[in-house]
C-alpha cells in the first residue's frame, strides 16, 4: 500500500467551510468516515472549537453550496443531504451525503479514476489548508491523480504534495473486522467514557488520559477516532441514512432535518 499526503489551500470565497474556519482559527475538522463510490460520497466529520464557531461550521454545512468537497466551479446540480447527529457546546459531528451529477468532481472521485478502488481517506482542515492523506494501492497513477486534481482546482486553491510513500501500519493494528472494535479501541472508548472525556465540559484531556492509559498520546487518539468513526457509521446505518444510499436511493428531506 501506498500513502500521499497533500493539501489544499483555498482562496477566500472558494469554499465556505474554508471562509468559516479562517474566521474562526480555533476550529478544526477532522473526517471519522469517508467513502465514495462514481455515484455517491458520504462521509462523516468532527469539529471541534467554540460554541460559535460550530454554529457557524453547522450554518456552513447545511446552507452553503458545500456539496460534499465538490471541485466544481459552479453549481453543478447535485443532490446534498446533511444531518447533524451531535452539537454540543465543544462538539459537532456531521453526516453528509451527496449524490452526484456528470458535472461534478471531487478528491476521492478522481482518486477513483486514477488510483483504483479500495482507496481509504482521511481529512483534516484547518483555516484555509486542508489536508488529505490517501492510501492506496501501488498501481495506480499517482501523477495522472495530483494532476487532474491541481488542473480542477485552478486558481481556487493551491496544491502541495506532502509526502508520497509507503503507507505505515497503525501502532495498533490487529486482526479484527471492519464492523466491530478491535479490542484497544474499545478500551480506549470504555476508559474516555469512564474518566468523562465525553463530559461538557470535559473532565479530563487526552494528554491526562494517555497518561493514565500508559499508551503515547497519539496512539490514543488514534483509537478514539477509530472507535467515534465506528459508532458514527454504526448510528448512520441503524437509522437507515447509509442503508438507503447504499441501494441508491434517498432519504427524504423530512427523514434528514
Amino acid at each position: 500500500m501506498r500513502e500521499l499526503v497533500f493539501t489544499l489551500e483555498y482562496a477566500p470565497g472558494c469554499n465556505a467551510v474554508a471562509d468559516t474556519l479562517t474566521a474562526h482559527p480555533d476550529a478544526r475538522i477532522r473526517s471519522l468516515s469517508l467513502h465514495a463510490t462514481p455515484e455517491s460520497l458520504w462521509r462523516v466529520d468532527h469539529a471541534s472549537g467554540t460554541a460559535a464557531a460550530l454554529t457557524a461550521i453547522e450554518d456552513a454545512f447545511l446552507t452553503s453550496d458545500y456539496y460534499a468537497d465538490c471541485l466544481a466551479a459552479e453549481d453543478c446540480g447535485a443532490t446534498q443531504h446533511t444531518q447533524v447527529l451531535e452539537h454540543s457546546d465543544d462538539t459537532l459531528v456531521l453526516y453528509s451525503y451527496w449524490d452526484r451529477t456528470p458535472s461534478c468532481v471531487s478528491v476521492p472521485h478522481i482518486a477513483l479514476s486514477h488510483l483504483g478502488d479500495g482507496v481509504l481517506f482521511e481529512t483534516r482542515h484547518n483555516g484555509r489548508i486542508y489536508t488529505w492523506r490517501v492510501i492506496h494501492s501501488s498501481h495506480g497513477n499517482v501523477r495522472a491523480f495530483t494532476a487532474e486534481v491541481e488542473a480542477t482546482v485552478g486558481e481556487c486553491a493551491e496544491m502541495d504534495i506532502k509526502r508520497v510513500t509507503d503507507a505505515a501500519a497503525p501502532t495498533d493494528a490487529v486482526e479484527h473486522t471492519a464492523n466491530e472494535l478491535s479490542p484497544e479501541q474499545r478500551a480506549a472508548l470504555e476508559a474516555a467514557v469512564e474518566h468523562g472525556y465525553y463530559e461538557t465540559p470535559r473532565e479530563v484531556t487526552v494528554d491526562d488520559l494517555a497518561t493514565r492509559l500508559e499508551i503515547p498520546r497519539s496512539t490514543l487518539t488514534y483509537r478514539l477516532r477509530r472507535a467515534e468513526a465506528y459508532l458514527a457509521e454504526s448510528y448512520a446505518s441503524e437509522n437507515g441514512f447509509l442503508r438507503e444510499h447504499r441501494r441508491g436511493t434517498d432519504p427524504s428531506v423530512d427523514q434528514l432535518r
